[in-house]
């Protein structure tokens, strides 16, 4: 799986699985922008979030307590590290685009 993450290093890399798997034991926020029925066929990544690309920039508007209910996660600051990741790649790079337009850093 491609992700992009604004983590350590520039906003918007691409990051390697096991770097991936390095930076989960940190406090970073993994978001699977994969549709549900991608999630249901293909598996969930442990200890990440779902939310369809569609819903993003909806759900990063979010009341913290909306958030917190729809999606069982307390909602990113944005200041806080966060990874994108979908199938291939697209999908994390609009992702990404997305929050940093909505102020994410």
């Amino acid at each position: 799986t491609d992700c992009a993450s604004p983590g350590p290093g520039p906003a918007g890399r691409s990051l390697s699985y096991q770097e991936l798997k390095d930076l989960k034991k940190s406090s970073v926020l993994h978001i699977d922008v994969r549709e549900r029925w991608e999630i249901d066929r293909f598996g969930k990544i442990p200890a990440s979030i779902n939310i369809p690309l569609g819903e993003l920039v909806e759900a990063l508007q979010m009341d913290p307590t909306e958030f917190k209910e729809q999606y069982n996660q307390k909602m990113p600051s944005k200041s806080d590290p966060v990874v994108f990741s979908c199938l291939a790649g697209t999908r994390s790079k609009q992702a990404l685009g997305f929050a940093m337009s909505l102020g994410f850093s």
